[in-house]
């Protein structure tokens, strides 16, 4: 019996398996964890399907695999692999790779049928840096569409076929001449690239790739922000300076529900979504992970409070759940306590459409209306947004909305009536 990869949720493409559990010869009982992989969310454990012997171990830890690949083989008393010989197993291991059977006559095929291609920029530009003809691929997104896993895949399976003719003497000299070279440098080192950071590059790269960033900057005086923070406090209320930022923001995205959307380029429609699912950009000792408060629109400035500090927390520990990690419809990033205090250009968390960064609050001097010199408490905000979907005034406008609750807070409250 082959225990594959499947879709863990939110369509997953593609896991880094991480750690087995088990060894080949392992008795295992039906659902028993056997193996740990990590997508881009999260550390996931795949169970066996049914009980029986673990017969074959087919994918090593650190390599990045596809939905649908064979990580392991486990012998059972109806499988018939319990009657299958042992012997080769390269050939065994190559045979289970996804659409290595048959590719000549596969590409063959294609060549003679003249489609239109659907693919992202993105995924053109990889097929392009790697020489590949897109109409020689198979796509498996919505409608056919070719996503960039398609390309790796095809990219795969053809250097794989190059390999198989390549002498093993040349690739022995190959590897030892790279690690003579590797040995001899010291004044550099190595770190794998692989896990959650490759698959945070990935997910940056299709984001700056497929939509133009443009980003607006802001400053925001926060003075009163502190001082009702304070009255609050004074009364047993703890509201963080965070879950005024999320509600503030889902005031202003229901008057500029253009931020609150998803631009569906094969269908050709901007879907606004009513839902205010905000997620919050973490930084943890494993890289950048985004736990999402929901609902926001339907929770008071306490709720969000405590939910924010707990995912937050959650996620510094490395226990959240899949559902705690998906289906954001707008993000923040508090680089404030990290020291950024002028600006940056934040990459949005395709395929959202902007992404708004709070930077560090600073006391400076500032001319007031009666032209009085005064003390205040100014932050920066940068609001990064898909110029596809929105045009730079309505970005303004909506920015200079959520300034202005941020500034009066109470202001805010008054919209909540």
């Amino acid at each position: 019996m082959e225990v594959k990869l499947h879709d863990i949720g939110e369509g997953m493409t593609e896991a880094t398996v991480l750690n087995y559990l088990v060894k080949k010869g392992d008795h295992v009982k039906a659902d028993q964890p056997l193996v740990e992989v990590q997508t881009d969310k999260m550390v996931a454990e795949i169970p066996a399907p049914a009980a029986g012997i673990i017969q074959d171990i087919l994918v090593p830890e650190g390599e990045t695999i596809s939905v649908g690949t064979t990580i392991l083989t486990l012998e059972t008393k109806s499988s018939p692999l319990a009657e299958t010989p042992s012997s080769q197993p390269n050939v065994a291991t190559e045979s289970t790779r996804p659409f290595a059977i048959k590719e000549e006559e596969t590409v063959s095929v294609k060549r003679t049928i003249k489609r239109r291609v659907l693919a992202s920029p993105y995924t053109r530009k990889i097929a392009r840096k790697h020489g590949v003809d897109l109409e020689q691929v198979v796509g498996t997104g919505p409608g056919g569409r070719i996503t960039d896993d398609d390309v790796y895949r095809f990219i795969e399976t053809n250097n794989t076929k190059q390999t198989n003719h390549s002498s093993i003497a040349g690739s022995d000299v190959e590897a030892q001449s790279f690690e003579k070279v590797g040995d001899n440098s010291q004044s550099s080192s190595i770190i794998p690239f692989h896990g959650r950071r490759k698959q945070i590059a990935k997910k940056m790269a299709q984001s700056l790739y497929t939509i133009p960033h443009c980003t607006h900057f802001e400053e925001v005086d926060v003075t009163e922000l502190i001082r009702f923070r304070e009255e609050l406090k004074q009364q047993n209320f703890h509201i963080s300076a965070t879950a005024f930022f999320i509600k503030a923001l889902s005031l202003a995205l229901k008057q500029f529900p253009i931020f609150n959307a998803k631009l569906d380029e094969e269908r050709e429609v901007i879907h606004l979504q009513q839902e205010h699912h905000i997620g919050i950009a973490v930084d943890t000792k494993e890289g950048l992970i985004v736990p999402v408060v929901k609902h926001v629109e339907c929770k008071s400035l306490r709720e969000i409070h405590e939910e924010a500090k707990h995912l937050t927390k959650k996620a510094q520990e490395n226990k959240l759940t899949l559902q705690e990690m998906t289906g954001s419809t707008f993000t923040i990033s508090n680089v404030g306590p990290l020291g950024g205090s002028i600006g940056a250009t934040p990459i949005i968390n395709y395929p959202e459409v902007a992404l708004m960064a709070f930077h560090k609050t600073k006391k400076r001097p500032v001319v007031m209306e009666n032209d009085e010199i005064a003390v205040r408490s100014i932050m920066n905000i940068s609001m990064s947004f898909d110029h596809r979907v929105a045009d730079g005034a309505t970005a303004v406008a909506f920015t200079n909305y959520f300034v202005r609750l941020i500034e009066n807070p109470k202001l805010m409250l008054m919209e909540l009536v």
